[in-house]
């Protein structure tokens, strides 16, 4: 993860600001700072987290004649762009370099479109005297705009550099780019057209595409690891990068000191695949402590997306500090592309595919800003295979009849995929799903509600909507969790959609809380 920042106007006091500000997201890039400013032609910041080319020639701004560039990003096409681009004079091995190139010969629209990545990148072409934004299709990697009191379009990472400088600040739309005017949608992988293809094939090419899905995540300079729960996503992630690496991966567990769930399977997949495995153990004292910091850190007001960041960020921060590991494969974006324990109760095969896309188009507040803030936060990277563009596109593409449960065995479909190359035991290829949240371990929920009840009364929460109209906290959980944001970012709450929540029109579906301990169908997910 790196952190970037862009003022496009040239107003001196603005530009002294942000600044400052901009120093709020050194989290995101510890290990170098650029600050550029182009006098008249607006502002560059880039905190830096060594991935690919470790030599100061991968620090950033990267510039090339009339084109200057702060990405946020892997590009996992960099290796054709630079053969196709061969009489390109590179300055350095940085695979964000490979989008000046394409962009000088494409022009922004078709770059953005020809990039294989996971990126945000703000790109000013002095020729033109025109600054270009754009965030992958998923949103994977983050970015917020705003503006001044000048009026000039201000971009970062994260919310915190803008939020002391912009009236209104929202999160920079996933599969866009902005022209210089306005915001152009480019890429929406969820608008597909059903695929034909038989079950038979349709298994052939969900493992081959993840598979190559992975490989492409495997490229860095500085050390890799897995996060692996013991869950499928993580542990087929995990077991496919251990088959292609042929040696023995980094993986990583966490789970609390009381009732942890994941950890036995954690280690059952760790040692299948020949894992050189670590478990991270954290306490209440721990969740308690590292509460406010972690809503500051993600900038979110949502229930799930806390609760399940929580013993992510404490482990991550574990990894930081203990290991020279700096890279991390993550198993975001599973769930919502083959289904929930909630989606079970979808009536019918259009509102699962809806629901589907919804999600999709909707992750990049939720579960893929949690990985990215929990590993950011420490200082760590993020890469998600399951939203590799060519996997996502393609599993949107099945016919929702086809991913629905109807075997009482979820992600049947992804499972089936994988079940003759032998990654991983039966037991786990076949484990039923625990949410992260609560497969820590149950106890680490139970500490936030009853301190939330310590501190509030049912009449604090009746009150709740009056103080906050938008989207109004409705158990004593959210309201603390609601509180602590609006102490970082007061009259902020937008940025967020919604509470994460099983679709309520459903039916076994309308429940107040966001765990699937909540849903009738939970059945062995905690065993």
């Amino acid at each position: 993860m790196c952190g970037i920042a862009a003022y496009t106007g040239r107003n001196l006091e603005i530009k002294q600001r942000f600044e400052k500000e901009f120093q709020k997201i050194k989290h995101r890039g510890p290990d170098n700072t650029t600050i550029l400013d182009l006098n008249e032609n607006g502002w560059l910041g880039f905190h830096r987290l060594m991935i690919v080319d470790l030599s100061e020639k991968g620090n950033q701004p990267l510039i090339q004649n009339h084109i200057h560039l702060i990405c946020n990003g892997e590009i996992y096409n960099d290796h054709n762009l630079r053969k196709q681009y061969n009489a390109f004079p590179f300055k350095s091995t940085s695979d964000c370099e490979s989008i000046i190139p394409l962009y000088l010969d494409k022009g922004i629209e078709q770059t953005v479109k020809l990039l294989d990545a996971e990126f945000a990148f703000v790109l000013f072409d002095m020729n033109l005297k025109k600054y270009f934004a754009a965030r992958d299709p998923i949103g994977i990697r983050p970015l917020f705009y705003g503006y001044a009191d000048d009026g000039a379009i201000m971009f970062a990472s994260e919310m915190k550099p803008l939020h002391n400088l912009c009236k209104v600040v929202k999160p920079f739309p996933p599969g866009h780019y902005y022209d210089g005017e306005k915001f152009i949608l480019y890429r929406d992988i969820t608008d597909v057209k059903p695929n034909n293809d038989s079950i038979e094939v349709i298994y052939e090419k969900i493992s081959e595409y993840l598979i190559k899905s992975v490989e492409k995540r495997l490229q860095a300079d500085a050390p890799l690891g897995f996060l692996l729960s013991g869950g499928l996503d993580s542990s087929l992630v995990s077991a496919i990068g251990a088959r292609l690496m042929h040696k023995p991966i980094k993986t990583f567990a966490v789970g609390m000191n009381v009732g942890a769930i994941d950890l036995k399977w954690a280690k059952i997949a760790a040692d299948f695949i020949g894992a050189d495995h670590t478990e991270i153990i954290f306490t209440k004292e721990d969740v308690l402590e590292t509460l406010n910091e972690l809503i500051y850190l993600l900038e979110t007001w949502d229930i799930t997306t806390i609760r399940a960041s929580m013993g992510m960020y404490i482990m991550c921060k574990s990894i930081f500090k203990n290991t020279s590991v700096r890279t991390l494969l993550t198993g975001e974006i599973s769930d919502e592309l083959f289904g929930y324990k909630y989606t079970d109760f979808a009536p019918n095969a259009a509102e699962f595919q809806k629901e589907a896309v919804k999600r999709i188009q909707e992750i990049y507040l939720y579960d893929v800003l949690r990985a990215d803030r929990s590993l950011a936060g420490a200082s760590l990277e993020a890469r998600v295979p399951f939203g590799d563009l060519q996997f996502a596109e393609y599993v949107m593409s099945i016919p929702a009849e086809k991913k629905m449960n109807s075997t009482g065995i979820g992600k049947y479909m992804l499972r089936k995929s994988f079940e003759k190359h032998n990654l991983l035991p039966e037991s786990i290829l076949w484990r039923e799903k625990a949410a992260f949240s609560d497969a820590v371990g149950h106890s680490m929920v139970d500490y936030l509600k009853e301190h939330a009840e310590s501190k509030y009364s049912d009449a604090d929460v009746i009150l709740a909507a009056k103080k906050y109209p938008y989207c109004p906290p409705f158990t004593k959980e959210s309201l603390m969790y609601r509180d602590i944001f609006e102490e970082s970012f007061p009259e902020r709450a937008d940025v967020i959609k919604d509470f994460w929540m099983p679709n309520k029109n459903w039916e076994n579906c309308n429940v107040n809380d966001p765990s699937a301990r909540a849903l009738p169908n939970y059945g062995k997910s905690g065993e």
